[in-house]
Protein backbone atom coordinates (compact mmCIF):
# COMPACT_ATOMS: atom_id res chain seq x y z
CA UNK A 1 0.00 0.00 0.00
CA UNK A 2 1.06 3.59 -0.55
CA UNK A 3 1.85 5.47 2.63
CA UNK A 4 4.16 8.27 1.45
CA UNK A 5 3.88 10.65 -1.51
CA UNK A 6 7.26 12.05 -2.55
CA UNK A 7 6.98 15.10 -4.81
CA UNK A 8 9.66 16.29 -7.16
CA UNK A 9 9.85 20.10 -6.95
CA UNK A 10 11.40 21.84 -9.98
CA UNK A 11 9.01 21.83 -12.97
CA UNK A 12 6.70 19.33 -11.25
CA UNK A 13 5.46 21.78 -8.59
CA UNK A 14 7.24 25.03 -9.46
CA UNK A 15 7.04 26.88 -12.76
CA UNK A 16 10.42 27.52 -14.38
CA UNK A 17 8.89 29.78 -17.03
CA UNK A 18 9.18 32.50 -14.38
CA UNK A 19 12.86 32.61 -15.35
CA UNK A 20 12.08 33.60 -18.93
CA UNK A 21 12.35 37.35 -18.30
CA UNK A 22 15.80 36.90 -16.76
CA UNK A 23 16.98 34.81 -19.72
CA UNK A 24 15.60 37.38 -22.14
CA UNK A 25 17.68 39.98 -20.33
CA UNK A 26 20.84 37.88 -20.59
CA UNK A 27 20.47 36.43 -24.07
CA UNK A 28 17.79 38.48 -25.80
CA UNK A 29 15.51 35.44 -25.79
CA UNK A 30 13.99 33.02 -23.29
CA UNK A 31 14.86 30.08 -25.56
CA UNK A 32 18.15 29.20 -23.76
CA UNK A 33 16.27 28.47 -20.51
CA UNK A 34 15.33 24.94 -21.62
CA UNK A 35 18.85 24.01 -22.78
CA UNK A 36 20.23 25.51 -19.55
CA UNK A 37 18.08 23.25 -17.39
CA UNK A 38 18.96 20.24 -19.56
CA UNK A 39 22.67 21.12 -19.38
CA UNK A 40 22.43 21.41 -15.60
CA UNK A 41 20.89 17.94 -15.38
CA UNK A 42 23.59 16.61 -17.72
CA UNK A 43 26.36 17.96 -15.50
CA UNK A 44 24.69 16.56 -12.38
CA UNK A 45 24.21 13.12 -13.90
CA UNK A 46 27.78 13.00 -15.21
CA UNK A 47 28.98 13.81 -11.71
CA UNK A 48 26.98 10.90 -10.34
CA UNK A 49 28.14 8.45 -12.99
CA UNK A 50 31.81 9.35 -12.67
CA UNK A 51 31.83 9.51 -8.87
CA UNK A 52 32.61 13.25 -8.87
CA UNK A 53 29.52 14.51 -7.06
CA UNK A 54 28.23 17.90 -8.14
CA UNK A 55 25.47 19.60 -6.19
CA UNK A 56 22.55 21.18 -8.06
CA UNK A 57 23.50 24.80 -7.40
CA UNK A 58 27.05 24.28 -8.66
CA UNK A 59 25.67 22.54 -11.74
CA UNK A 60 23.24 25.41 -12.40
CA UNK A 61 26.04 27.95 -12.31
CA UNK A 62 28.30 25.88 -14.54
CA UNK A 63 25.48 25.19 -17.01
CA UNK A 64 24.75 28.91 -17.30
CA UNK A 65 28.40 29.56 -18.10
CA UNK A 66 28.31 26.86 -20.79
CA UNK A 67 25.11 28.20 -22.36
CA UNK A 68 26.57 31.71 -22.37
CA UNK A 69 29.71 30.48 -24.12
CA UNK A 70 27.62 28.73 -26.76
CA UNK A 71 25.64 31.93 -27.28
CA UNK A 72 28.77 34.05 -27.48
CA UNK A 73 27.69 36.03 -24.43
CA UNK A 74 29.97 37.08 -21.58
CA UNK A 75 28.31 36.88 -18.15
CA UNK A 76 29.71 38.31 -14.94
CA UNK A 77 29.74 36.37 -11.68
CA UNK A 78 27.09 38.77 -10.41
CA UNK A 79 24.80 38.00 -13.35
CA UNK A 80 25.25 34.27 -12.82
CA UNK A 81 24.62 34.57 -9.08
CA UNK A 82 21.50 36.68 -9.62
CA UNK A 83 20.05 34.28 -12.19
CA UNK A 84 20.64 31.14 -10.14
CA UNK A 85 19.23 32.89 -7.06
CA UNK A 86 15.90 33.24 -8.89
CA UNK A 87 15.41 29.50 -8.42
CA UNK A 88 14.35 30.26 -4.84
CA UNK A 89 11.42 32.44 -5.91
CA UNK A 90 9.64 30.30 -8.51
CA UNK A 91 5.84 30.33 -8.32
CA UNK A 92 3.84 27.11 -8.08
CA UNK A 93 1.93 25.93 -11.13
CA UNK A 94 -1.73 27.01 -10.77
CA UNK A 95 -2.96 23.47 -10.10
CA UNK A 96 -0.49 22.80 -7.28
CA UNK A 97 -1.80 24.44 -4.08
CA UNK A 98 -5.33 23.00 -4.16
CA UNK A 99 -4.18 19.55 -5.25
CA UNK A 100 -1.60 19.43 -2.47
CA UNK A 101 -4.14 20.54 0.09
CA UNK A 102 -6.47 17.74 -0.94
CA UNK A 103 -3.72 15.16 -0.66
CA UNK A 104 -2.48 16.59 2.64
CA UNK A 105 -5.97 16.04 4.05
CA UNK A 106 -5.67 12.27 3.50
CA UNK A 107 -3.79 9.76 5.65
CA UNK A 108 -0.86 9.84 3.22
CA UNK A 109 2.43 11.47 4.26
CA UNK A 110 3.64 14.21 1.92
CA UNK A 111 7.34 14.88 1.44
CA UNK A 112 9.16 17.09 -1.05
CA UNK A 113 12.08 15.17 -2.58
CA UNK A 114 14.38 17.35 -4.65
CA UNK A 115 17.86 17.48 -6.09
CA UNK A 116 18.12 21.11 -4.97
CA UNK A 117 20.28 21.64 -1.90
CA UNK A 118 18.36 21.76 1.39
CA UNK A 119 18.52 25.51 1.96
CA UNK A 120 17.33 26.26 -1.58
CA UNK A 121 14.53 23.70 -1.35
CA UNK A 122 13.23 25.18 1.89
CA UNK A 123 13.27 28.69 0.41
CA UNK A 124 11.59 27.52 -2.77
CA UNK A 125 8.64 25.92 -1.03
CA UNK A 126 8.31 28.66 1.57
CA UNK A 127 8.34 31.42 -1.07
CA UNK A 128 5.85 29.45 -3.17
CA UNK A 129 3.50 29.31 -0.17
CA UNK A 130 3.31 25.52 -0.01
CA UNK A 131 5.95 24.55 2.59
CA UNK A 132 3.36 23.86 5.29
CA UNK A 133 1.73 21.17 3.14
CA UNK A 134 4.75 18.88 3.48
CA UNK A 135 5.80 16.93 6.57
CA UNK A 136 9.39 16.89 5.37
CA UNK A 137 11.59 18.49 2.74
CA UNK A 138 14.35 16.11 1.72
CA UNK A 139 17.31 16.97 -0.48
CA UNK A 140 19.22 14.33 -2.41
CA UNK A 141 22.27 16.39 -1.51
CA UNK A 142 22.04 14.86 1.99
CA UNK A 143 23.03 11.46 0.59
CA UNK A 144 25.32 12.98 -2.07
CA UNK A 145 23.58 10.98 -4.77
CA UNK A 146 21.13 12.86 -6.94
CA UNK A 147 17.97 11.38 -8.38
CA UNK A 148 17.59 9.14 -10.40
CA UNK A 149 20.13 7.19 -8.31
CA UNK A 150 18.27 4.91 -5.86
CA UNK A 151 19.61 6.45 -2.64
CA UNK A 152 17.30 9.51 -2.47
CA UNK A 153 14.15 7.43 -2.93
CA UNK A 154 15.33 4.86 -0.40
CA UNK A 155 16.13 7.70 2.01
CA UNK A 156 12.45 8.69 1.93
CA UNK A 157 11.39 5.14 2.78
CA UNK A 158 13.90 5.08 5.64
CA UNK A 159 12.78 8.47 6.95
CA UNK A 160 9.20 7.25 7.28
CA UNK A 161 10.17 3.70 8.29
CA UNK A 162 8.29 2.12 5.39
CA UNK A 163 9.13 -0.29 2.58
CA UNK A 164 10.19 1.39 -0.71
CA UNK A 165 7.03 -0.02 -2.28
CA UNK A 166 5.01 2.13 0.12
CA UNK A 167 6.49 5.30 -1.41
CA UNK A 168 5.00 6.87 -4.53
CA UNK A 169 7.02 9.50 -6.41
CA UNK A 170 5.15 12.22 -8.29
CA UNK A 171 7.22 13.85 -11.01
CA UNK A 172 7.05 15.54 -14.41
CA UNK A 173 10.39 14.00 -15.43
CA UNK A 174 10.64 10.61 -17.08
CA UNK A 175 14.12 10.03 -15.64
CA UNK A 176 12.82 10.66 -12.11
CA UNK A 177 9.96 8.20 -12.58
CA UNK A 178 12.37 5.60 -13.94
CA UNK A 179 14.69 6.09 -10.98
CA UNK A 180 11.89 5.65 -8.45
CA UNK A 181 10.55 2.53 -10.12
CA UNK A 182 14.00 0.96 -10.30
CA UNK A 183 14.45 1.73 -6.59
CA UNK A 184 11.34 -0.31 -5.85
CA UNK A 185 8.95 2.61 -5.33
CA UNK A 186 5.71 3.39 -7.14
CA UNK A 187 5.48 6.44 -9.36
CA UNK A 188 2.98 8.81 -10.93
CA UNK A 189 3.87 10.82 -14.02
CA UNK A 190 2.64 14.39 -14.36
CA UNK A 191 2.47 15.17 -18.05
CA UNK A 192 3.37 18.86 -17.97
CA UNK A 193 3.52 20.49 -21.44
CA UNK A 194 6.41 18.93 -23.34
CA UNK A 195 6.95 16.14 -20.79
CA UNK A 196 6.77 12.60 -22.14
CA UNK A 197 7.56 9.18 -20.74
CA UNK A 198 10.49 7.13 -21.96
CA UNK A 199 9.44 4.34 -24.37
CA UNK A 200 11.86 1.96 -22.65
CA UNK A 201 11.99 0.75 -19.08
CA UNK A 202 9.26 0.42 -16.44
CA UNK A 203 6.03 2.40 -16.69
CA UNK A 204 4.20 4.14 -13.85
CA UNK A 205 0.66 3.03 -13.08
CA UNK A 206 -0.68 6.59 -12.83
CA UNK A 207 -0.39 9.30 -15.50
CA UNK A 208 -2.29 12.60 -15.76
CA UNK A 209 -2.04 15.99 -17.43
CA UNK A 210 -2.61 18.06 -14.27
CA UNK A 211 -1.87 17.65 -10.60
CA UNK A 212 -5.60 18.06 -9.99
CA UNK A 213 -6.35 14.97 -12.08
CA UNK A 214 -3.39 13.12 -10.62
CA UNK A 215 -4.63 13.85 -7.09
CA UNK A 216 -7.98 12.30 -8.05
CA UNK A 217 -6.24 9.16 -9.28
CA UNK A 218 -4.03 8.93 -6.20
CA UNK A 219 -7.00 9.29 -3.86
CA UNK A 220 -8.88 6.61 -5.80
CA UNK A 221 -5.91 4.22 -5.94
CA UNK A 222 -4.00 4.83 -2.72
CA UNK A 223 -6.59 6.02 -0.17
CA UNK A 224 -8.59 2.88 0.50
Amino acid sequence: MTRVLAFDVNETLLDLTALDTAFEGLFGSATPRGPWFAQMLHLSFVGGITGSYTDFTTAQRAALQMIAERQGVSLSEQQIDATVALMTSLPPHPDVPDALRRLAATDLHLVALTNSVQSVAEQQLRNAGIRDLFEKVMSADAVRRLKPAPEPYLAVAAAFDVHPGDVRLIAAHSWDVTGALHAGCKAAFLRRPGAVLSPIGPRPDLVADTLTDLADLIIQRDCR
